[in-house]
């Protein structure tokens, strides 16, 4: 049996209105199984191409940069269509990375928005090279640099209540508050 993964940073953006252009807060939650030990932010554009970089940064310039042992991401995009690099975000920070979605995406619905925005080739590129989804423990999910068994046994360890790791439901909470005044939503 694989051990499970437990120092793990889940990243989600804040809430935005529609209409809004410019930058957007993100969010990550670095948790030990499934307590929280901090908060890291920044701002990413929306529909830009910031998301890697920035992700990149907020891990290897905060204090959990040497316990972090994997990234969870809820969707492969933050702030609208900044797509996220998840090869790139995980061979720089030597870390596996995995996508995880309560739902299979819907592939043509996703890529007829994505090009609606600057840079759509690019944006899609990555996204069809992180691959197809899969199901996997109650969500779906994209792994890199992990294995099927080790990402249950990551999820397994990370997840509390429901089917979304505790690093992912408390880094919506924590953005929606921090943004919003208050926390709404699923997350």
């Amino acid at each position: 049996m694989a051990s499970a993964i437990s120092n793990v940073i889940g990243f989600d953006d804040a809430p935005f209105e529609t209409a809004h252009r410019g930058d957007v807060r993100l969010f990550g939650a670095v948790c030990a199984r499934t307590r929280l030990d901090g908060v890291v932010s920044g701002v990413v554009r929306r529909d830009g191409a910031n998301a890697t970089e920035r992700m990149i940064e907020l891990v290897q310039h905060s204090q959990f940069k040497d316990c972090v042992r994997a990234v969870l991401l809820q969707g492969i995009a933050v702030a609208g269509f900044n797509v996220v690099d998840v090869e790139l975000l995980a061979a720089e920070l030597g870390v596996p990375v995995v996508v995880v979605a309560r739902r299979k995406p819907r592939l043509a619905l996703i890529r007829a928005a994505v090009f609606h925005t600057r840079g759509a080739e690019r944006k899609w590129r990555l996204i069809e090279r992180a691959g197809a989804m899969e199901p996997l423990a109650n969500v779906w999910v994209q792994r890199v640099a992990i294995s099927s068994e080790e990402t249950r046994a990551l999820l397994k360890a990370t997840t509390l209540h429901g089917n979304l790791p505790e690093p992912l439901r408390l880094a919506h909470l924590i953005a929606g508050g921090a943004t919003t005044g208050r926390s709404r939503g699923r997350a």
